[in-house]
């Protein structure tokens, strides 16, 4: 059983399922709408407890998932949202032991899913060119998931360059404004089979990122996607979609690192045309011949 300490970050949860956030401080009070609770009445409950503010308010004490953690912590750049870190982990396969390249840091939120996937073999190496996003989020980060020997935060923009050492990185995971400035560079500090994976909010930003890996040619099986989340509301018979959706937030293109040439350039598969295309023929002329 895991009982609440002193400095660790909670959420106090009313029963319409708001959530308060606070760090526990011992001789510290919380305050809501005119009701207080003494942190060291919550300093050793168990999570999950129910506790009661002084004039009768119950609340749910909880140690937060990494996904309530997000959405209430202090923010220096915009954070992605949980349903876009669920999909960014999964798609860039982010491993037990892999070695990651993420850019930038922004307020931490993907730099802890990261670390949290690769676990205690593996090694995050985050770029942020701003001093003051960095400093929040390692804040953000440390408050979480306390000290973090795997994770390296290095205060330089990646467009210029990725520094790889000895070791080329197993992923590369980029949440900036232009990720195909990256591209060169992912080239040279990306494994082969390793994977490529950006996300941006619009269109154009998507357009720019898939002819820049196109260019490379080193990359094989681009795909674009976006998640949209809807919510239902369930309450005996009364079943409904919720009034309001988390909808588009980014597009995430994801690629692999392959053998540079081996399909020819974007679009083609040889002089000879598309092997898809052929495919797609004989599969139309198969059609025909059975609805005759």
């Amino acid at each position: 059983m895991r009982f609440l300490q002193n400095g660790d970050r909670i959420h106090l949860v009313d029963k319409k399922g708001r959530q308060y956030a606070l760090t526990l401080k011992a001789g510290e009070v919380f305050q809501y709408s005119g009701q207080t609770i003494a942190h060291d009445d919550l300093i050793g409950k168990a999570d999950g407890s129910l506790v009661m503010l002084s004039r009768g308010k119950r609340m749910v004490a909880l140690l937060p998932t990494l996904g309530e953690y997000v959405l209430k912590m202090p923010r220096g750049a915009q954070v992605i949202y949980p349903k876009d870190l669920a999909m960014i982990t999964i798609w860039a396969d982010i491993y037990p032991g892999a070695r990651v390249l993420e850019a930038g840091t922004g307020s931490g939120a993907l730099t802890m899913a990261l670390l949290r996937a690769v676990g205690e073999r593996g090694a995050v190496v985050s770029y942020e060119a701003r001093e003051d996003f960095a400093r929040t989020a390692m804040k953000n980060i440390e408050r979480l998931l306390g000290p973090v020997p795997t994770l390296t935060i290095r205060r330089q923009d990646v467009y210029e360059g990725i520094e790889t050492g000895e070791k080329l990185f197993d992923r590369i995971v980029l949440d900036l404004p232009e990720p195909w400035r990256v591209v060169p560079h992912a080239v040279h500090a990306l494994r082969s089979g390793g994977v490529y994976l950006s996300y941006v909010p619009t269109v154009p930003q998507v357009m720019q990122t898939v002819e820049a890996l196109e260019r490379a040619a080193v990359f094989g099986l681009i795909q674009t996607f976006e998640t949209l989340l809807r919510t239902w509301n369930i309450q005996g018979r009364s079943v409904r979609p919720d009034h309001r959706m988390v909808a588009h937030s980014g597009f995430i293109t994801v690629a692999r690192k392959i053998e540079p040439g081996l399909w020819g350039s974007a679009g083609s598969d040889g002089p000879s045309g598309s092997e898809d295309e052929e495919t797609g023929s004989g599969q139309a002329r198969d059609a025909e011949q059975g609805d005759a």
